[in-house]
């Protein structure tokens, strides 16, 4: 299996074990989008919390130039972490969600 193939899966991985658990109300749904003809891979809520409204992304994964880009990660767990122990290099783990000056203080990729 080629690099991007592998990190797609492990980006699914990730997603679908946080859909699993994420969200326990009834009127909420979690939903998996995973575009691997573009490379953007999200986990969102959509639904109704009583009178409110709930849409937003909790994560949000980009695979550019042979990278995984972490545009968002709106859950308590170091995402960049745990594609390490999935077997992904620093060097090939991008925190979109930081400044491209501040990137190079991560200890993961710049871009």
């Amino acid at each position: 299996m080629d690099k991007i193939q592998h990190y797609r899966k492990l980006i699914q991985q990730i997603l679908q074990n946080h859909a699993q658990i994420s969200s326990s109300q009834s009127d909420v749904e979690t939903q998996v989008i995973l575009d691997s003809e573009h490379d953007h891979y999200q986990l969102l809520y959509v639904g109704w919390n009583g009178d409110q409204r709930i849409f937003g992304p909790v994560m949000h994964f980009d695979i550019k130039n042979g990278k995984i880009w972490i545009q968002y990660n709106g859950t308590e767990e170091h995402v960049g972490e745990a594609l390490m122990k999935l077997g992904v290099p620093a060097s090939d783990i991008v925190l979109g969600f930081r400044s491209a000056f501040k990137r190079q203080f991560t200890g993961y990729a710049a871009e």
